[in-house]
């Protein structure tokens, strides 16, 4: 006997599909902890930090000195993998990879900006944007057009041909947010960006860190001085290894 369908047909339910790029944490920590050393010796700079960054997010990180910070910076920027827990980077698992696949991810998915610059001296600024894309590999008119275009973002296309010692060192930093850019990372981390510049070029570059996150870039600011902090949407305070404050705007 033939059975009768008594309802209207349903298609079937379609199998859950991975979330998009553009849907996923740029950011992801679960549970991190960081141990330094053994025994009583034993230092904990991080205590279980968990922590989600979206796509566009603009965030700083503040905290005392042997709050965390520093360390937690390592982490995020793969200079260092946790002791335990799991960080996901765009969806990737850092905390699995050797240290020449950190490498690779260093270059390729975060845009670095230290205090220090570290530019390469008595090389042009043009070319110290190229840097990470020779690395990469990229053709030589390629990256040269891109770190043109980079510096342009900056406002710096009229100093391409200058060399570090003839920049300022508020434009010896834009040339560095320009080489952390280049690349089109997941992520732009500067640590401490304003330690060495002056008070008109902190304003010029927080300028330049505010357009860029309009633009949709994700930064993650890593700062001590509340002036600095006030320009993300959303402010993280450490204390002893531990989020002690996670606020938005």
């Amino acid at each position: 006997m033939t059975s009768m369908v008594t309802g209207p047909l349903r298609p079937p339910t379609p199998a859950p599909r991975p979330a998009a790029a553009a849907d996923r944490p740029v950011l992801d920590l679960r549970g991190v902890t960081k141990v330094y050393g053994e025994g009583d010796t034993a230092v904990h700079a991080l205590r279980g930090v968990s922590l989600q960054v979206g796509r566009g997010d603009y965030v700083a990180i503040m905290g005392a000195s042997g709050s965390g910070k520093s360390t937690l910076m390592n982490i995020l920027g793969c200079l260092d993998i946790p002791t335990a827990g799991r960080y996901r980077l765009d969806g990737l698992d850092v905390s699995r990879l050797s240290d020449r696949q950190l490498a690779l991810v260093r270059n390729r998915r975060i845009g670095f900006v230290f205090q220090s610059f570290n530019l390469i001296p008595r090389t042009s600024a043009l070319a110290n944007v190229e840097l990470p894309l020779a690395y990469a590999g990229v053709k030589p008119a390629e990256r040269r057009a891109r770190a043109r275009a980079a510096l342009a973002l900056v406002g710096l296309s009229d100093r391409a041909a200058h060399e570090p010692n003839q920049l300022s060192g508020g434009q010896q930093q834009r040339v560095a947010v320009a080489r952390a850019l280049v690349g089109a990372p997941a992520l732009i981390l500067a640590d401490e960006p304003t330690g060495n510049l002056d008070t008109e070029a902190t304003t010029e570059l927080l300028a330049v860190l505010d357009r860029l996150n309009r633009s949709g870039r994700t930064i993650m600011l890593i700062t001590h001085e509340n002036d600095v902090a006030a320009h993300a949407q959303r402010r993280i305070r450490l204390v002893d290894g531990r989020i002690v404050e996670d606020v938005h705007r």
